[in-house]
């Protein structure tokens, strides 16, 4: 798998679990399966919005949003400035953000100096080993990778000790920062564990060494999911006892309490793993949200373009895309249409439009969903983009919506999905689907031949 499909699985799954644990924070356990015991991938899917706070659905938490702000920073300055990211989470605080720790609020609303306010309020006997630092931590991890692991690891107890002056706090953010290096590497995360406890500090060893081990479990916490260890014990327990990314985040959110952030530090770890294209289309689709004292609204375009900053394309722009023909759409198969960028762009409301390509921002439809599928042999898992797609347009029919596909030129990307959804829904063969596709749709393009392949082992699937 390419490297940037994990930093931007990793980037994205942080933010897409805070949004998607987001409702459920502080409940009971098992109340998402509860609400969800199969994937809702119609109109409504499980980024159902709500909670204490209100949120709306596909929205992110303050998890994300310092997350963002230290992002920023580390691209803007090229580096770790410790001053820089205390005076940006301060001026964050400022705001009145609806959601923010305790903790951080003291240590942000205290008028000390950015390098020992943390740790005054530590001296003072207040707890201070929360998640809150370990939950921003993703980009930090991204950034710092490709230094080696000490360095990854030291970077991760400065960034730690802004806000949280309990050194345990700075030790579970170094193991993360590992086991993420690692993973963005294709590596195993337990055996990153092991090669990170003899870096951590002598005195809180046994104990992240007992939280970190394989056979622990979140029913052997000592405290509450609100803590660092059974945040990132409950993630990697999450990691081991799932093979997918939606299997990971629907084990740690049915755990209850703490919900947005065990999933946003789960998220990173199982996205780092799967890759963008493991996360459902139907979650990443309605990202969104905004940094209390701060201009602009994130989307998903915004997320992909930071993840590829943060791994070392300091100049990478947003994208525009160029203007294509501007296909009118065509019916291709029972409420199944097809259309290039422009004529999707351009196309009637109710439509539930199925992006296959990037399109610089979302369309106005009630219902888009955006896909990462690239047009040359370099996607990683075809089939498991194939079948989140297919399983995504059969549950919007069964809703009632019109289903329109589309690529930049509406050829080879739509063409791929539209032969597969033939083939899943009639039965016909790959040959047959495909002369079906061409025969109603003329744009149909063939040159991709490691989509030929994978319509083929669908076929045999």
């Amino acid at each position: 798998m390419d490297r940037q499909h994990r930093v931007a699985g990793a980037l994205i799954g942080s933010a897409v679990g805070d949004a998607l644990g987001a409702p459920f924070e502080f409940g009971p356990d098992g109340r998402f399966s509860a609400r969800f015991p199969s994937p809702a991938r119609g109109v409504a899917t499980e980024m159902c919005g709500g909670g204490t706070l209100g949120w709306e659905p596909g929205e992110f938490t303050d998890d994300t949003q310092m997350a963002l702000l230290l992002a920023e920073s580390l691209v803007e300055r090229n580096g770790l400035d410790g001053a820089d990211v205390f005076d940006r989470f301060r001026r964050w605080a400022e705001a009145d953000p609806p959601d923010i720790g305790l903790q951080t609020r003291a240590v942000l609303g205290s008028c000390l100096p950015w390098d020992t306010a943390a740790a005054e309020h530590f001296r003072a006997g207040n707890r201070s080993a929360g998640n809150g630092s370990l939950m921003r931590n993703t980009p930090a991890a991204i950034w710092f990778a490709r230094a080696g692991r000490e360095a990854t690891m030291d970077a991760a107890r400065r960034i730690s000790a802004l806000t949280h002056g309990d050194p345990a706090a700075g030790e579970g953010c170094a193991i993360f920062h590992e086991v993420l290096r690692v993973l963005l590497a294709g590596g195993d995360a337990d055996a990153a564990v092991v090669d990170a406890l003899p870096l951590v500090a002598a005195e809180h060893r046994e104990k992240w060494a007992r939280v970190c081990a394989p056979s622990w479990r979140p029913q052997d916490a000592t405290e509450g999911n609100g803590a660092v260890w059974p945040t990132l014990g409950s993630a990697l327990w999450a990691l081991r006892n799932s093979a997918t990314f939606e299997e990971a985040l629907r084990l740690v959110i049915d755990l209850g309490g703490d919900t947005d952030t065990v999933a946003c530090v789960t998220g990173a770890l199982a996205g780092a793993r799967s890759g963008i294209a493991g996360i459902p289309m139907r979650w990443t689709s309605v990202l969104h949200g905004r940094v209390p004292g701060f201009e602009g609204r994130w989307e998903l375009p915004d997320l992909h373009l930071l993840a590829r900053r943060l791994d070392g394309h300091r100049s990478a722009q947003p994208y525009a895309p160029p203007t294509s023909h501007d296909l009118e759409p065509a019916e291709v198969a029972p409420g199944v249409w097809a259309a290039d960028l422009d004529g999707a762009r351009r196309s009637d409301r109710d439509f539930a439009v199925v992006s296959l390509c990037r399109t610089g921002g979302r369309f106005g439809h009630d219902v888009q969903r955006l896909a990462y599928l690239v047009d040359d042999d370099t996607n990683p898992e075809v089939a498991t983009v194939l079948d989140d797609v297919l399983d995504d347009m059969a549950a919007l029919r069964a809703d009632g919506r019109r289903v329109l596909v589309h690529c930049f030129g509406g050829a080879s990307r739509t063409g791929l999905v539209l032969r597969a959804w033939l083939m899943r829904t009639e039965g016909l063969s790959a040959q047959e689907a495909t002369e079906r596709v061409a025969a109603r749709w003329p744009h149909l393009g063939l040159w991709n031949d490691s989509f030929t392949a994978a319509l083929e082992e669908f076929g045999r699937r």
